[in-house]
């Protein structure tokens, strides 16, 4: 196929062997389930066979991949092996003689760059911290506890070090380095970015900022051996093993890892991230499924692939399909109508006007908030509270999804460890559960994303309180129960 013809969007999904009645049930699925998700990307044969996002999400704005990272990186690794800038057997801490300790422990310095891209380091844990300030430095001076090269263990510090070893032999940026061979000629966003680690390097491990669309053309391209149409793009040997199994992570239910990459059923291989970032390939069958989502905090983070495999996988057919025109627009409305939903309850209770506008005096509490209250405006309202950052109103919708910002101003921006003193972009939403409790969520839509969820019960001059956040290392002042009076 040429190369201008990969990644265009096809007729119909039936014209490349997928029924528009399946795609549908898929989406219904994940409403039904309330699963948080932001957008899916379905690639057949080399086109695109459906593509939508939850407003107010969209194909050109740009979502954090987390640990999907760490296969970009992979790929950089393959490009400078193929050019003879390093190999597989190099020890890495030969590159950061400036990082290692007067005595550097056996075990790491045998660590190879296959070591790490295998995730089998001499580490049972990520050496750093998000208060350690040079994260390279964690992994060569933290203790290890077994031998490289030997037991699989998720370590995101293998993949900090990788990026900082590409960068050191390129000069620059690891997404830099890789455009000129790579993402540029697949059409991937010249904006793309990565978040920086406390040392200023590509946060490799979980921070690559781009559209879903990107993230399908990198994986379609690894699906096709490196090739993007009749253009070689990366190694092919490179490729083909780095989706194939290198390591077996079986006992952890998983399907066996390659270099940075997932091994799945059916042949399949993916690129995973935290919150339910995915781009799963089945080559045998030419199908790519992607997505973006946040599932932080769901009670199946894995909900996503397991709808697919029962609602898209079964019903792929080796030819195209008969067209299917009512199901086709039927799927069409659906898409144009996707949208983060709401928390569920009554927009109204008894409660409403009795705690409208009321202030709360809370009792000592976790969460340090001193006092609160809840205003209601139609189909929307504002939650005030006083903590030690000082006052913050938080405006939610009521049966709708409200975007607007959060309320707290420190926490990272750009780089880990840097706090700009900027409020994070959200989604809020409100509802009545009975006639004495309304449950509050929060989605966090920036560059981080989170989850946070309330609920305020009240009973006659008293308010409980319990507060949960699902994130990675911020909402922390959201954490807890509080109770008080009214004033």
């Amino acid at each position: 196929m040429e190369s201008e013809k990969v990644f265009t969007t096809a007729p119909s999904p039936e014209s490349l062997g997928i029924p528009s009645r399946a795609i549908l049930n898929f989406l219904q699925r994940i409403d039904s389930e309330r699963i948080c998700m932001h957008g899916f990307l379905l690639v057949r044969r080399n086109r695109i066979a459906a593509e939508g996002y939850w407003a107010p999400w969209s194909a050109d704005r740009k979502h954090r991949m987390y640990s999907v990272s760490k296969s970009f990186v992979s790929l950089a690794v393959g490009m400078m092996v193929d050019e003879g800038r390093l190999t597989l057997d190099d020890r890495v801490a030969e590159y950061f003689p400036d990082k290692l300790p007067q005595k550097l422990h056996p075990w790491l310095t045998a660590s190879t760059v296959r070591d790490l891209l295998t995730m089998s380091t001499a580490h049972c844990k990520t050496s750093y911290t998000r208060d350690d300030p040079d994260w390279v430095w964690t992994f060569f001076n933290r203790p290890p506890s077994h031998p490289p090269g030997t037991i699989f263990s998720y370590d995101t510090a293998a993949t900090v070090v990788l990026t900082a070893t590409v960068e050191r032999l390129a000069g620059m940026p690891f997404l830099d380095y890789m455009r000129p061979r790579f993402l540029d000629r697949i059409g991937f966003s010249a904006d793309g970015w990565c978040v920086r680690t406390p040392e200023g390097v590509s946060w490799g491990g979980s921070g690559v900022i781009c559209t879903l669309r990107d993230l399908a053309r990198v994986a379609l391209a690894c699906m096709n051996g490196g090739m993007w149409g009749e253009e070689r793009v990366l190694p092919e040997a490179y490729v083909r093993a780095a989706t194939c199994r290198q390591i077996d992570n079986t006992i952890r239910g998983n399907c066996g890892y390659g270099y940075q990459i997932w091994r799945d059923k059916e042949n399949g291989f993916s690129f995973r991230g935290m919150g339910s970032q995915y781009a799963i390939c089945f080559p045998d069958r030419e199908f790519l499924f992607a997505c973006i989502a946040d599932t932080q905090g769901a009670p199946a983070t894995s909900a996503i692939p397991a709808v697919m495999y029962e609602e898209l996988y079964p019903h792929l057919s080796d030819a195209p399909l008969g067209e299917n025109r009512d199901a086709h627009a039927q799927l069409s409305d659906k898409i144009e109508r996707l949208t983060v939903l709401p928390i569920p309850g009554n927009p109204d209770a008894r409660a409403t006007s009795e705690v409208n506008g009321a202030w709360y005096a809370l009792e000592d509490n976790p969460m340090g908030i001193t006092r609160m209250r809840l205003s209601f405006k139609g189909d929307w309202g504002t939650w005030e509270y006083t903590n030690g950052q000082g006052d913050n109103v938080l405006r939610f919708g009521i049966g709708r999804v409200l975007s607007g910002k959060f309320p707290q101003r420190n926490y990272f921006g750009e780089q880990i460890g840097k706090v700009p003193g900027i409020e994070y972009d959200c989604l809020a939403s409100a509802a009545w559960i009975d006639e004495q409790t309304l449950n509050m969520e929060v989605y966090i839509t920036d560059i981080y994303l989170g989850g946070l969820r309330i609920s305020f019960a009240f009973k006659g001059e008293d308010v409980g309180i319990f507060m949960t956040k699902q994130a990675e290392w911020f909402l922390d002042e959201y954490n807890g129960f509080a109770g008080g009076k009214r004033l």
